[in-house]
């Protein structure tokens, strides 16, 4: 079966698993704690995480298709991901 599915996308949905796992550990944990503060530093750290791995898996796609488009669109990807990450 994975020999059919590409290894760019094997690790980009690697990448958003450990992603998910980490925000459901995040919930298990301001649960846990029952504190305002603590769950604001918890999510806090959250939306540090989030845009590193949208790179992460963004750049990773994009060097699987970087034989497949040009250079014009890897511009446009390459705005448009600097504005998301604005």
């Amino acid at each position: 079966m994975f020999s059919l599915i590409e290894k760019a996308v094997l690790w980009m949905a690697f990448f958003r698993v450990i992603s998910g796992s980490i925000e459901i550990f995040a919930a298990y944990l301001m649960v846990k704690f029952n504190q305002i503060d603590k769950a604001l530093i918890i999510t806090s750290s959250l939306a540090f995480i989030g845009p590193i791995v949208l790179l992460i898996t963004i750049t990773i796609g994009l060097v699987g298709m970087a034989d497949k488009i040009s250079y014009g669109k890897f511009f446009w990807i390459f705005l448009g991901v600097c504005l998301v990450k604005k």
